[in-house]
């Protein structure tokens, strides 16, 4: 079946093309040349609407344990929405933390089709994907974290070459069926457990004699080096510390012009300044970021509202929470390789601090100069829930609304920024390179996030209005490999994505010395502990992508 989408406006980065009036054909799950005898099976006019690619989010927590135990603890989450069962959508429910079903018809309605989790503990992985697989519509993929487990700590404190960390790290990406590679508080929530509670760049771990910033180079050394397309993503140290951007800076510094990507930033960006002892740094952050082109960050928005948050980093965590809200908190390991703690919060728009962190997000995305280095989140859950991006993008994108809502905000926040003068505004087009273009940049989704002929029909077409909100609330058609899956908004047909990953080559002989750790200290076996390419898609639901890897690695 060919199908002609007729006459809309396209906003394809990829391709250099903002608001060119083209038509687009479908067949087959992708986008095709016009056929020759020009005739099409099914014609939609779309003309006067903005046709962009599926959007993509690049780090939102939608599967594993700490996700589950936030659900497993909120019931008044799930309290807040319910969702009754159709003949098409089964019930689902949630806000903050909502269902596997949910989150797929929730991110399809404002049409993204891809999302990935950023937080796989590889121990975990298996059931990770089986909760991903549990989203309907969107592709999918996982960055595997390490960075504070026993195996790779215990290589570094006895010295081992960069040769054996690289098949290391390439194994288990190949096994946990990864996409990517995260560090979270590098070598921190492994110190956590020998009662650190801080640990700075250059501060060791009182075990293993690591610090965070050796942890840092090892692996990004390692990701480049196996050609994996997506940089170390790294969750740093000090989250919400005041004071905190002196590390990112210097972390900036210590990456050494090895590709890295500096996840939810806006929580990294505190000074001490001022009688809060609170300051923004993203002015500086930002100017960093704008000098060193190797960087890449995604900002963690945070927007006021009630949410939970849910990360590997227990030992932020445990700082956090005294000020869980409701009163309640989870802190716990699994297996020892890593950390997990889930804390409720509300941000409240009269709160100095929380007032100050949603001006930090915006002045980080604003005084960002390239779109395609600064990626639209809000860490969903952490900073607020991924339904809240439409009302984000609006105050990107709209400088009059921004500072009306600004200027109802605690008023010694809103003499501590500049966020009023500045006049940016995004375009349609820069919201296509951050939240399409740019995010299938990042994580190397060769055949997403564009419009050209060969990419999957992962489209989405919005009615132009000047309220971007309600525009980026409602498409009016979004596509999932060719089929439409949703019209004015709501769904019209449940399909599966594809779940990304990449396999990096290693030296087999890395599984020796893994196979004595695991019999010793871990209660799963080795061969359990790999999930096969059959796992992945013997239920059904979607296949496995393969991305190629950059040259040094395996095609």
């Amino acid at each position: 079946m060919l199908i002609k989408l007729t006459g809309g406006r396209v906003y394809d980065p990829a391709h250099n093309e903002e608001n060119v009036v083209r038509d687009i054909y479908i067949r087959d799950g992708r986008i095709v040349e016009k056929p020759a005898d020009g005739r099409v099976d099914q014609e939609i006019d779309v003309r006067d609407k903005v046709i962009m690619s599926g959007a993509i989010d690049m780090h939102t927590h939608i599967g594993g344990g700490k996700v589950n135990i936030a659900r497993t603890m909120l019931p008044e989450d799930h309290a807040e929405e319910v969702f009754a069962r159709t003949e098409l959508l089964r019930s689902g429910c949630g806000h903050a933390a909502p269902s596997t079903l949910t989150t797929g018809y929730r991110y399809a309605e404002m049409g993204y089709t891809a999302g990935f989790e950023p937080a796989v503990l590889p121990i975990n992985a298996r059931q990770a994907h089986m909760e991903m697989h549990d989203t309907p519509i969107l592709d999918k993929g996982g960055y595997v974290m390490l960075g504070s487990d026993d195996f790779l700590l215990r290589m570094m404190a006895a010295k081992a070459d960069q040769e054996a960390i690289n098949n290391y790290v390439a194994w288990t990406i190949t096994h946990a069926q990864a996409v990517g590679l995260k560090v979270v508080n590098p070598g921190g929530i492994n110190a956590f457990k020998f009662n650190q509670r801080k640990l700075d760049l250059d501060e060791k771990n009182v075990f293993y004699g690591v610090t965070p910033r050796d942890i840092l180079h090892r692996l990004s050394t390692a990701v480049k080096e196996l050609g994996v397309p997506h940089p170390l993503h790294v969750h740093g140290c000090n989250l919400g510390v005041p004071g905190n951007m002196e590390t990112t800076l210097d972390t900036i510094q210590g990456a050494e012009g090895l590709p890295m990507h500096l996840t939810h930033i806006q929580f990294h960006s505190y000074g001490t300044e001022g009688d809060f002892k609170f300051s923004s740094g993203a002015a500086e952050i930002a100017e960093a970021i704008n000098k060193h082109k190797n960087i890449t960050v995604d900002v963690g928005q945070i927007l006021f509202g009630q949410t939970v948050t849910a990360s590997g980093d227990n030992m932020r965590q445990f700082d956090a929470h005294a000020h869980a809200h409701p009163n309640k908190w989870v802190a716990m390991d699994i297996e020892c390789d890593a950390g997990c703690g889930v804390v409720p919060f509300k941000y409240k728009d009269q709160s100095y601090v929380n007032a100050l962190q949603w001006m930090i997000g915006l002045e980080t995305f604003l005084l960002i100069d390239d779109p395609w280095r600064v990626f639209l989140t809000t860490d969903h859950p952490n900073g607020a829930p991924f339904t809240s991006y439409p009302h984000l993008i609006r105050l990107l994108m709209d400088k009059t609304f921004r500072n009306d809502i600004l200027s109802t905000l605690h008023p010694e926040a809103q003499k501590a920024t500049n966020l009023a003068t500045i006049e940016r505004e995004y375009s349609l087009y820069e919201i296509a390179i951050m939240t399409r273009a740019g995010a299938a940049k990042l994580v190397g989704l060769a055949d997403r996030g564009h419009l050209g002929v060969g990419a999957a029909a992962d489209i989405t077409i919005y009615q132009d209005q000047p309220d971007r909100e309600k525009m980026f609330s409602k498409p009016d058609y979004v596509f999932k490999d060719g089929q439409m899956v949703v019209r004015q908004g709501e769904i019209q047909k449940i399909v599966w994505g594809t779940t990304h990953v990449v396999k990096p080559e290693y030296d087999a002989s890395v599984e020796k010395s893994l196979k004595k750790y695991f019999d010793r200290y871990h209660t799963m076996k080795l061969d359990n502990f790999k999930i096969s390419n059959d796992e992945m898609v013997d239920d059904g639901r979607g296949s496995l992508t393969i991305q190629p890897l950059h040259e040094g690695g395996r095609l």
